[in-house]
């Protein structure tokens, strides 16, 4: 949000620093998808569950870089 330069609020702008944020957002989507196991078990609903989050990290991440 900084990068946007969100303090001024009547004009944010987008910046190719943002491109750091996507590029962390899917580094850590991967390091996720890697712990997923093949057999259900608890563990596994967890790593599901961070998935979703990590996902909707991702998009509010692209969303910001795309459309600002």
């Amino acid at each position: 949000m900084r990068l946007a330069g969100l303090p001024q609020a009547g004009a944010p702008h987008g910046s190719r620093w943002q491109v750091l944020a996507v590029v962390a957002a899917l580094w850590g989507f991967a390091e996720t998808v890697r712990c997923l196991d093949r057999k259900w078990s608890l563990y596994h609903a967890g790593v599901l569950i961070l998935l979703y989050s990590d996902l909707m990290i991702l998009a509010m991440a692209l969303f910001l870089w795309l459309y600002l």
